[in-house]
């Protein structure tokens, strides 16, 4: 009966419908569908008709015969041969195996431009630094210096800049696209770690499989489908993203939320441990390492927090630990750089520590500008979209400092 279907009784009260369709969405499309019959002259159905089928009436545009389905599928193959091809020249010594980051980054970027079509100018900037990174990083020597393997380490990382830059694609200039960049990153991560995880279950149950019957196939296994799938996977992870793919999207907050307050409860922990413990970055070397790496897990931890705080502009206890955590992470950077100064005036000047203290203090510039910009959010004297333009807007830097340090370094030293 129409009097005993709660969307009809509720047609005037949009937040008992929302209520009701949280609570089971399942039965809340049958009652629906009877609603519906019933009442189709109603514009509050009509909206809903549409929120609830609107997806599975155009379903049929992801298509395994679609166009980009077909271009992601050709790009997966590419970064998957590629990947094959570097790692056999980097089994004869013959190159780097820094260059794995070249069977992945200009196929991600391919995909993006074919998602954004950029204007012609960005999308050669784009392959023409993707080639003369390829150029240059395989023409230095495969020697051990600490110039050649700080070129290495930072090599990812301006290509990380550059594979945003095809992500933005003419919008490159908005903190808006940089933002939506940040937040792609996120859920990259949650999907390629998700298929990763059924990648090595797949592999084990394999290869165990051939072991029952006597045949080893480890070797061959790792090297033309373990590699070929790594790289092809990252393919496959963006174009479910971009897809609008909604197990990321609604996961990825819930993780920046239950993520953040552990990782102060440990950082609050751990520092003072280290009080306790008497250890001193100053002359401990390795200890100002773990320093370091403890600054970048709490600085990606909350700039990933921040770029999924969305543009609500009330502030949520989430904002308070936001704060908390680039309060800390300030401190921390303030200790290491104190200590990256006393061992370069102490001990001389070497790659390693100058690469370290430009870090330092591009991270202490931009930890400054956060923690300014969300305390004048939680005194209610802007909105969160300045604490997101102050994470956003400095991205460029770190790009133009990791291709000083890549570039540079090598010919400096």
């Amino acid at each position: 009966m129409e009097g005993n279907n709660p969307i009809v009784e509720n047609l005037a009260n949009p937040h008992e419908l929302e209520k009701i369709y949280r609570k089971d969405p399942e039965a809340f499309k049958k009652s629906f569908l009877s609603a519906w019959e019933q009442n189709q002259d109603s514009p509050v159905l009509a909206v809903w008709h549409e929120r609830l089928f609107f997806q599975e009436e155009s379903s049929g545009n992801a298509s395994f015969c679609s166009r980009d389905f077909l271009f992601m599928g050709l790009l997966a193959i590419l970064a998957g041969l590629s990947t094959r091809i570097i790692l056999y020249f980097t089994e004869q010594s013959a190159i780097a195996p820094i260059n794995f980051v070249f069977g992945i980054a200009p196929f991600l970027a391919a995909y993006f431009i074919h998602k954004k079509l950029p204007e012609k100018k960005i999308r050669y900037i784009i392959g023409a630094v993707f080639l003369v990174s390829a150029l240059y990083i395989n023409l230095l020597p495969l020697e051990q210096k600490d110039s050649i393997n700080l070129a290495y380490l930072h090599l990812p990382v301006f290509l990380w800049v550059l594979v945003g830059l095809a992500y933005t694609g003419n919008e490159y200039g908005l903190g808006s696209a940089r933002l939506s960049y940040l937040k792609f990153n996120g859920e990259f991560a949650i999907i390629y770690t998700s298929m990763g995880i059924c990648g090595i279950i797949l592999s084990l149950l394999t290869i165990s499989l051939f072991q029952y019957i006597g045949l080893s196939i480890e070797d061959f296994y790792f090297a033309n489908v373990v590699e070929f799938g790594a790289a092809a996977l990252a393919i496959v992870a963006a174009y479910l993203i971009l897809r609008n793919l909604k197990l990321a999207k609604n996961i990825a907050p819930y993780l920046a939320k239950i993520f953040s307050p552990l990782v102060l409860a440990t950082l609050v922990a751990y520092l003072i441990a280290v009080v306790w413990v008497g250890k001193n970055p100053f002359l401990d070397r390795n200890f100002l390492l773990s320093f370091n790496i403890i600054l970048f897990i709490v600085l990606g931890v909350t700039i990933y927090s921040i770029s999924e705080s969305g543009a609500d502009e009330r502030k949520t206890i989430s904002d308070y630990i936001n704060c908390a955590l680039i309060m800390l992470s300030l401190v921390i950077d303030t200790v290491a750089l104190s200590a990256i100064l006393f061992r370069l005036t102490s001990y001389g000047i070497t790659p390693n520590r100058i690469a370290v203290l430009g870090v330092n203090i591009l991270i202490w510039a931009n930890l400054i500008w956060i923690t300014l910009s969300y305390l004048r959010f939680l005194r209610n004297k802007n909105g969160v979209s300045i604490v997101q333009d102050s994470v956003t807007k400095f991205l460029p830097v770190y790009g133009l400092w990791a291709a000083f340090v890549t570039f540079a370094f090598p010919l400096i030293f």
